[in-house]
């Protein structure tokens, strides 16, 4: 399968309104090499420097604790990598799971149920803090008439393109921890709202689903909103038959080729690029770029 290699540079910047005395911060940066995705290399540097403690957390993505011991009034995080993609039509785990053939209609949502009772995906058919049931959710449901049919793939499908048609993407509408009533009631919303919506209604129906972070390169594809230099997020469900299949409700997409992870998690609030404190006085302000290349066809 022809693959393709992409190139990440990632860049925030804090600004201090006066010196802070100390900065400690937990990064979600760095991929990991997945089914469909291979990393090729991977490098963090900070201006001022500073101490760099990498760990794993209980999704399996891997993170930095940031920590600045000194006075400084800026503090610039640049993460740089390459990694190789498949072509292919998922991302995430997309593993075959059991045989299609001879399946009666009703059968793939007994194994949705079953899934439900294992602890290894409580975390993900429950609510979490930014995806959760709410009148609101609950009034957009009943509106567009969104409730499982015969097969759980197609439900899913259904609830990504309902969802991508019923929203307006719209850059500023939101803030990274906003709650889903902000874009239910709007109307406008970034990714990280778009997948919101579609976990929590995923999980309302049973379905383990979770948040990917990422970034995607974008092509020019009719309906593709999401611009190539900023971070993306998408959605995970895990559908019988298929393991983790991607979903993209922003650009009415699978997750794909395009689709670079970094982490998974139960909503944003898991996998922030970039969360934490610092001691000093005065607000703080963040500048983020970032630029996504496509360098090549990766071997395969």
């Amino acid at each position: 399968m022809t693959g393709m290699r992409y190139e990440v540079e990632h860049r925030t910047r804090y600004g201090y309104a006066k010196s802070a005395r100390r900065c400690v911060l937990m990064l979600c940066l760095q991929p990991v090499s997945v089914p469909g995705q291979r990393v090729v290399e991977f490098e963090i540097e900070t201006e001022p420097a500073a101490s760099l403690s990498p760990e794993r957390d209980g999704f399996g993505n891997r993170r930095h604790v940031l920590n600045v011991h000194r006075r400084h009034r800026e503090l610039t995080i640049t993460s740089r990598f390459q990694v190789e993609r498949d072509a292919g039509p998922r991302t995430g785990e997309a593993e075959r799971l059991e045989s299609e053939s001879g399946r009666e209609a009703g059968d793939g949502w007994e194994a949705v149920r079953a899934w439900s009772r294992l602890p290894e995906f409580w975390h993900l058919v429950r609510p979490s803090r930014l995806a959760r049931p709410s009148p609101a959710l609950e009034d957009f449901a009943r509106r567009e008439r969104l409730e499982p049919d015969d097969d759980p793939m197609t439900s899913i499908q259904r609830l990504s393109d309902k969802i991508h048609a019923t929203f307006d993407y719209q850059t500023g509408s939101t803030s990274a921890d906003s709650p889903i009533e902000h874009m239910l009631e709007s109307g406008l919303g970034v990714c990280q709202d778009f997948a919101h919506v579609m976990i929590a209604v995923a999980r309302s129906w049973g379905v383990p689903s979770r948040y990917v972070s990422g970034y995607l390169h974008t092509t020019g594809r009719p309906g593709e909103p999401t611009v190539a230099t900023g971070s993306h997020a998408w959605v995970e469900c895990r559908l019988p038959g298929a393991g983790w299949v991607g979903f993209d409700p922003t650009n009415a997409a699978c997750g794909d080729g395009r689709h670079i992870r970094v982490a998974v998690g139960r909503d944003y609030a898991d996998v922030s690029p970039t969360s934490g404190v610092f001691q000093g006085s005065g607000d703080a302000e963040i500048e983020v770029d970032v630029i996504v290349n496509a360098v090549g066809s990766g071997p395969r």
